[in-house]
Order: C-alpha cells, then structure tokens, then sequence
C-alpha cells in the first residue's frame, strides 16, 4: 500500500543526515507543492529545497514578447496567447503597452487560449484574418501542439514558437564551477513524454541523487526521502518515485511527434542567455507557418536591452536557484502580483507568485 505524506516524513526524519543538503525541485507545480503544503517547515533543518528553472513563462524571451505585442498593434493579427502570458512585461520606455494584456487594452485584438485547438477555432472562424498563435512551453505542452501541427492548421493560422526543453538549462546549471545543489527532484510531466531515462546524467555524469516525483504532497515527499537515503548511503543513480504514471522510455507516440514537427536549436532563456540545443523550431516544410518568416519585419527590429530583466528584477537569479524569491530586490515592493515587475511574480509556476501566494513576505 502506497504510504501517506506523515509516513514519508517519519522516513525522512530517521535518516541519519550529517550536514546540509540542498535539493533543487525543477518544476513549478513542485515548489506549488511544496510551498502550498508548507512541506519546507515540515523536513529538517539541514535540508534546503531550492526552486529551479522549471517556469516556460519565467524564461520566455523577452524578445519573443515584444514582438507578439507589436504583432497585435502594428500587423493587424489576431494573437492568441495562452492566458499567463499576458501579463508578463517587457522592458519598453513609458507610456508604451509593456504586456500583451497591456496591447489588449492599447487595441490590439489579443485573445487568451487555454488549449492549441482553441487557436485553430479561431483561425478557422476568421478566416481572412492572420491569426499568430504565441506558443510557450516545455516538453509537456509541445507535444498537444505537435499534434495539433501533425492534423493540419489553417493557412492563415502561424505560430510564434517560444518552446523549450527542461533538462538543459539544468544541465548548464550543473556544469556551472559552483552548482547550486546537491540532489534533484525531477519533473514528473516531463518525464511522463521523455522518459526517466533523461535524467540519469545527473547521476551517471554529476554523481548526485535523482529522482522523477509526482505532485500531491505524498509524492513529492517520496523524491525527497529517495535522494535523501543516497545521500546518507553515498549513492548516486535515477529512481523513478512517479512509475504510476511515468514509464520507462516514456510517452514514444509524443516523442515521435516532437521529432517530426519540430527540429531541435540553440535557444535564448530570459536572463540566461542562449543554451546549446534547449529549443523547438518549427521543422523545413512548416516555414509557411512560423510567424518569424510570416511576418520578418517584426524580428528586424534591434532590442536594447533582448533577453534582459527589468531594472533591479533578480528573477534571473531566482530561476537559477542562487536566491530565494524573497531575496529579489524588487519582491513585494514594488513587484507584487497585481503590479509585476519581473516574469517569476506572474506565473503559478513562477516561484516568486508561489511564495507571494502562501504569505512569505
């Protein structure tokens, strides 16, 4: 019978830890978890749980952003986005619309989606008007519009393509001189399309603990205690703590998907510049369809400050897991939810609205 949350913690609690361990949970519902549950003041001491780069809307580029909005105000496209983009802001001089939510307000014809299929209703009801789908994500979300690409979109549907893969912004912070922890939790909805198997080289090539962990607070716990015991026995090796769910080699008719729609690149991430072969790109045969030949004139255009957070926003530091969310200069004054100033506080996956949200001031 699988255990409950109290019989993980009474593991955790007996394993004979001698020093500081710092565990680095990838994705965003992880620390929602975490934080929701109030996990950290339940563990002890000595174990440090440190948000990671796993928000698609914390590392979206600036750049990508920028242009969605002037596609809606100057190009006369429809952009659909999906709904937690639209407040992320960019860094533009006063009194420009610095959101897509912002553009909405300024004229532009910017609509909130909550799946790609949404995006071809529209282009298939307006079908005279350009209709740009502004699609964000990593792994998980990909693959429905890897699909959705696979049966065919409109002629006047194109898509600005912000995807990116997980593991290799973990990769870089791993081969870092000073990385920032000392096991990994692993995102268990990545690995559901991926496979486990993807993230052994953090053990095979790093030598620390792995493990894929489910959400509820039972199976975050699980990934916990299972680093935790390689660390106390001084083991190193990939534990899948999800197998109801994750299987080995993983989800392969979404693989085969993402390998046919999509080729892989090298690829900007907000405030940490471009990481080798961490990005999706619309394959050769949808050129037709990718909003950067569609409409070059609006990626013509020279950013000062590409891929930069706001003045004084230290979200770059915080997706990195160098500081935690309430050590951002900007956090809660003036960055709050209602007024973001940087991308973490804007997001659920963001670990600076995480944290905002459960009341650490």
């Amino acid at each position: 019978m699988e255990r409950d949350g109290r019989d993980w913690l009474a593991h955790i609690h007996s394993l004979p830890l001698t020093g500081r361990v710092r565990i680095m949970n990838v994705c965003g519902g992880h620390e929602r978890t975490i934080a929701m549950a109030g996990l950290r003041g339940l563990l002890p001491e000595q174990v440090e749980l440190i948000p990671g780069p796993g928000c698609p809307v914390c590392v979206c580029p600036e750049e990508d952003i920028y242009a969605a909005i002037r596609l809606a105000l100057d190009h006369g496209v429809t952009l659909a986005a999906f709904g937690d983009m639209l407040r992320v802001p960019v860094n533009v001089g006063p009194g420009e619309p610095r959101s897509l939510e912002q553009a909405r307000a300024a004229g532009g014809d910017v609509r909130p989606i909550a799946s790609p299929q949404e995006a071809v209703a529209i282009a298939k009801a307006e079908p005279m008007r350009q209709v740009v789908f502004f699609a964000v994500g990593f792994e998980t979300t990909m693959a429905p519009i890897a699909a959705m690409l696979a049966q065919g979109i409109p002629d006047n549907q194109s898509l600005l393509l912000s995807g990116r893969l997980t593991w290799p912004a973990v990769a870089l912070l791993l081969d870092s001189d000073v990385p920032t922890f000392d096991a990994l939790v692993a995102p268990g909805h990545v690995a559901t399309i991926t496979g486990p198997e993807e993230w052994s080289f953090v053990a095979t090539k790093h030598g620390l603990p792995v493990a894929v962990a489910g959400f509820t607070p039972p199976q975050v716990l699980r990934a916990i205690s299972a680093v935790l015991r390689q660390v106390t026995e001084r083991q190193a090796f990939l534990e899948n703590c999800y197998p109801e769910v994750v299987r080995p080699q993983g989800n392969q008719a979404a693989q085969r998907l993402l390998a046919t729609q999509y080729s892989v690149i090298d690829a900007p991430w907000r405030g940490l510049g471009v990481i080798p072969r961490s990005g999706y790109a619309l394959v050769e045969h949808l050129r037709r369809h990718d909003a950067r030949h569609r409409f070059p004139m609006v990626f013509q255009d020279e950013r000062h400050r590409r891929g930069a957070m706001p003045a004084g926003c230290d979200c770059a530091q915080v997706v990195l897991g160098k500081i935690p969310p309430t050590a951002c200069r900007l956090y809660g004054q003036p960055c709050t939810p209602r007024h973001p100033v940087g991308p973490c506080m804007v997001s659920d996956e963001g670990a600076c609205r995480i944290w905002w949200s459960i009341g650490q001031r």
